[in-house]
């Protein structure tokens, strides 16, 4: 991987992680495009790290605080704080880890297609778009109960199909729930930190027991690069959510899943 390929696909993985946009559809297509080689499984192990680095350093004292209280809640054996809210994002993740386990492999070979791609982010772009058009955008990321965190952890682990958008179907989920757009982002990103070490996880002991050779320069620049774009996205999303919302980002979808239509059927 030269040095180009490097900082657009660290670039591309840290702005479409958390935007409504879908990561993977967009790191599948690149390549594809660019005619590049396939960035192989130590870079994308690198990029997650990256992302992950980004979300947990600026949630760093939510995360400080619903761990303690989520320790309090266990010894105590009741609510305490935030416990609530860690027990959900606990709770959220349990859909999309089983959905892994049993159907990752599968949707891995059987979906991973431009047609595909170009199907679910059109499709699930008019879907956010009727989200928040409809949505009440009244509730915080706290009032949910448990039926709710499972609507929404389901949600999550229909994204495991490409160009659907995990960031973007959680949210879809909660704003039809009537949260409101800052909260339901706040807790699709809480809730992508269990999903991303779940996925990294397991991409880090593939890679262990593959006897890839590994270009360290392109992994520490790509989970750098990855990082940085990742937390200013965060930052600049949620900051302008309320002014903008979510249709710049459905519009973005339906022109990028025509344009895929057009280009390879």
């Amino acid at each position: 991987m030269d040095f180009i390929q490097v900082f657009a696909l660290a670039l591309l993985q840290g702005l479409t992680e958390f935007l409504p946009i879908s990561s993977s559809a967009h790191l599948i297509l690149l390549p594809i495009i660019a005619n590049w080689q396939d960035q192989g499984l130590a870079f994308d192990v690198a990029v997650h790290v990256g992302t992950l680095t980004a979300v947990v350093f600026y949630f760093r004292s939510t995360l400080k605080k619903l761990t303690a209280d989520w320790f309090t809640s266990v010894a105590t054996q009741k609510n305490v704080g935030d416990s609530r809210l860690a027990w959900a994002v606990l709770f959220g993740t349990i859909p999309v880890g089983l959905a892994g386990l049993l159907m990752g492999d599968w949707i891995e070979t059987a979906l991973r297609s431009p047609i595909v791609i170009a199907i679910t982010t059109i499709g699930f772009g008019l879907l956010l778009g009727y989200a928040d058009w409809q949505g009440k955008r009244v509730r915080s990321e706290q009032s949910l109960n448990w039926q709710d965190v499972l609507f929404i952890g389901v949600a999550q682990a229909v994204a495991l199909i490409p160009g659907t958008s995990r960031s973007g179907i959680t949210i879809t989920a909660g704003l039809m729930l009537g949260l409101t757009r800052e909260a339901a982002a706040r807790f699709s990103f809480l809730l992508s930190i269990p999903v991303i070490l779940l996925a990294g996880g397991l991409k880090t002991i593939e890679l262990v027991q593959s006897p890839l050779r590994i270009d360290w320069a392109a992994l520490v620049s790509g989970a750098l690069f990855s990082a940085i774009s990742a937390y200013i996205c965060i930052f600049l999303f949620l900051k302008m959510l309320d002014r903008i919302g979510m249709w710049p980002f459905v519009i973005y979808r339906l022109v990028l899943g025509g344009f895929l239509l057009w280009l390879f059927l």
